[in-house]
């Protein structure tokens, strides 16, 4: 698809009309009607301020012209899945797990590769094959390659381990002991819970990356532990399979 088709889609999606869709962009209606017909494209500029209004990225708005990976763990970019930077622009580098509003989320190559493995084994790898490809792989991969220049010294693991320890220190009834903490998008643990009250409550924001991790509960009867935070809060939870039938057992600011 053309650039001039996927703004025209991308403007009707949002009921814009081209008067309006020009104030978003900043520019004059004349140029959004030019770009429709195709006679024009917009500037990088204003590629720049239309992949941040409508959340799409540049690549998209150009037609998809290459294949983006994360420069982290090697996942194939779609934008629903690009991370953002600390000012809400989408980085095209990055998927949300491995980089969160300026924050990579990773600091050791090994504890990528755990986290990994498991959707590797999913998609037909055995154990051993998919820790071999990751190893080959993620030496490429930009951000490893820069580590020593994109790297925060430790100061974002430093973080993960004092979570850790205040989770731990809430000695939770049948939890077992948190030993590490991954990058979870809020999309995909974003539980409704049941008050007393009979109201239903969400915590999480969908386009946010938290940290957390799901641990088999000690008592059984079926259910797991979910423990999400960042630096606000700390939530746990249990649920059944594929989050099932959640209760909410703490919420507790930070």
């Amino acid at each position: 698809m053309e650039t001039k088709d996927i703004l025209r889609q991308l403007r009707e999606k949002y009921n814009l009309t081209q008067d309006q869709m020009a104030e978003r962009a900043m520019v004059t209606r004349q140029a959004v009607s030019r770009w429709e017909n195709g006679e024009t494209q917009p500037n990088t500029d204003t590629l720049k301020i239309l992949s941040k209004e409508f959340d799409v990225s540049i690549n998209t708005l150009l037609g998809s012209p290459r294949q983006l990976i994360c420069q982290c763990c090697g996942m194939p970019l779609q934008d629903e899945i690009i991370s953002h930077n600390e000012d809400g622009t989408l980085n095209e580098d990055y998927c949300q797990w491995c980089y969160a509003d300026g924050t990579y989320t990773y600091s050791d190559m090994d504890d990528l590769i755990r986290v990994c493995i498991p959707n590797l084994v999913k998609e037909g790898f055995s154990e051993e094959q998919a820790r071999t490809y990751m190893k080959q792989m993620l030496p490429k991969l930009d951000y490893w390659k820069r580590y020593e220049e994109l790297s925060d010294n430790g100061q974002f693991e430093e973080f993960k381990q004092k979570l850790i320890a205040e989770i731990n220190a809430l000695h939770i009834d049948g939890m077992p002991k948190v030993e590490s903490l991954n990058a979870l998008v809020g999309q995909y643990v974003n539980l409704e819970y049941r008050l007393p009250n009979g109201q239903s409550v969400r915590f999480l924001d969908d386009h946010t990356t938290y940290l957390g991790n799901q641990l088999e509960s000690e008592l059984g009867e079926g259910r797991c532990f979910g423990i999400l935070a960042n630096m606000e809060f700390i939530l746990i939870c249990t649920y059944e399979a594929e989050g099932a039938n959640p209760e909410l057992i703490l919420y507790k600011k930070r």
